[in-house]
């Protein structure tokens, strides 16, 4: 049997409503509004799209770099050697390592949020699919943490960089920042967001495509934005 809701979240969904689409500046700025947790909330941007993942084809995954990053402290792990471990390093990497780092991981070390490798040693990281896997940590190059530009690969993971993935039920839910941050920023953190998604719209996909957009904070309820002014057009970021 559910839990029913807390005096508290039941008095936040009634300032809420449900029906109501508003544009993405007043949707940051009420999400910053609704939220009254006695930590920094962390705020996150849910995207519904008209597309079928079960279909290759309309699989919407990727990466963006957000503008003012997430507020999060990333900690990157880059498998790699030689040159290409030092260049790492030299960029900020929190943990570099080739054969030894693999057996780390394969006796239970995953302290790190995010994993990069050089090519090269793909054929190593494969081996730990069923630890990384799970987790959301393999490598890909289709999200660019399997690239031999391993340097810039860890600036932008530490810059902000977030990975996205379409849902089986066609949602993508990714962090844009903090309700400490200001109203302007999450909506140029949005913003970023949805113009990837625009861009990435698959060929096959039919009938509306941004389907909703909802952001809510970590303790609040949802706010549903209007998807009008991003449909249908690239959007400039």
């Amino acid at each position: 049997m559910a839990r029913k809701p807390s005096k508290r979240v039941r008095a936040q969904r009634s300032q809420v409503d449900r029906l109501q689409r508003i544009s993405l500046e007043d949707a940051c700025a009420r999400v910053k509004e609704l939220a009254n947790a006695k930590f920094d909330e962390t705020v996150d941007l849910a995207v519904r799209l008209g597309v079928n993942p079960r279909h290759a084809d309309q699989m919407v995954r990727g990466a963006v770099v957000l503008p003012h990053g997430t507020g999060q402290k990333v900690r990157v792990a880059v498998f790699a050697r030689g040159d290409k471990a030092k260049e790492a390093e030299e960029a900020g990497a929190d943990i570099v390592g080739d054969d030894d780092l693999v057996t780390k991981v394969q006796e239970g070390f995953l302290e790190f949020d995010r994993v990069i490798a050089s090519p090269d040693m793909m054929g190593k990281v494969g081996k730990l699919g069923r630890i990384l896997g799970p987790r959301g940590l393999t490598p890909n190059p289709k999200v660019g943490t399997v690239t031999p530009n391993v340097g810039p690969a860890v600036q932008e993971a530490k810059a902000g960089k977030i990975q996205y993935r379409v849902e089986r039920a066609g949602i993508i839910h990714a962090r844009i920042g903090k309700v400490s941050f200001e109203a302007e920023a999450l909506a140029t953190n949005a913003r970023a967001l949805i113009a990837q998604l625009v861009r990435q719209k698959p060929s096959t996909a039919k009938g509306t495509y941004l389907r909703s957009i909802t952001l809510s904070s970590t303790m609040g309820p949802g706010v549903r934005v209007d998807t009008t002014p991003f449909a249908g057009k690239i959007l400039e970021t």
